[in-house]
């Protein structure tokens, strides 16, 4: 793999670079070859003295991303591969569900000898189906709906694009828009 380490408000020394790469690296015993993929790694240290690390490992058929803040930059590197491996635990135990109903095997992944595929706690699992219609509006019209509803996202079609969109709030209490092509 290799690797993209960016800082804002801080330098990436060679410390940090290297622990970076040591701990990300442990996540290429879950794959049969390494990844041909680029590791951005995203460290940013905040005005209230926490750091956020932001990891993001583009790959052909999935997609690992995930982001940590804590008061140690460290910390939250371990925090953030302890993530990636828990969402590559259960991709890999959907794939394999898969592949044993079809009948063959998959060759992206294989099982460290220490850890066995076990079933993951937490299925994947539609519990309940809304059906609506999604009424022409615009985003702030979208966003006081949501709010009203008390929800975090929104669901509605743009009256400018006639697209689907979706409204959702931002852990920072702020809004942000997406919009379907």
């Amino acid at each position: 793999m290799n690797y993209n380490v960016r800082g804002e408000n801080i330098e990436v020394t060679p410390a940090i670079r290297e622990y970076v790469e040591k701990k990300v690296a442990k996540l290429e015993r879950y794959f049969t070859e390494a990844p041909e993929a680029t590791v951005n790694v995203n460290l940013r240290f905040n005005q209230d003295k926490t750091s956020k690390v932001e990891i993001t490992i583009p790959m052909p058929q999935l997609v690992l991303r995930a982001e940590e803040t804590n008061a140690d930059m460290y910390a939250a590197i371990d925090l953030i591969v302890d993530k990636l491996e828990r969402q590559i635990r259960k991709h890999k135990t959907k794939v394999n569900r898969k592949f044993r109903e079809k009948g063959s095997i998959p060759a992206m992944f294989t099982t460290p000898a220490a850890e066995p595929v076990e079933a993951e706690e937490d299925e994947l699992e539609v519990v309940r189906t809304k059906r609506f219609d999604l009424k022409p509006m615009d985003s702030e019209e979208a966003i006081l709906q949501m709010n009203m509803l008390g929800h975090n996202f929104y669901v509605f079609t743009n009256a400018e694009t006639n697209r689907t969109n979706v409204v959702y709030k931002r852990k920072d209490g702020r809004y942000g828009l997406i919009e379907a092509h």
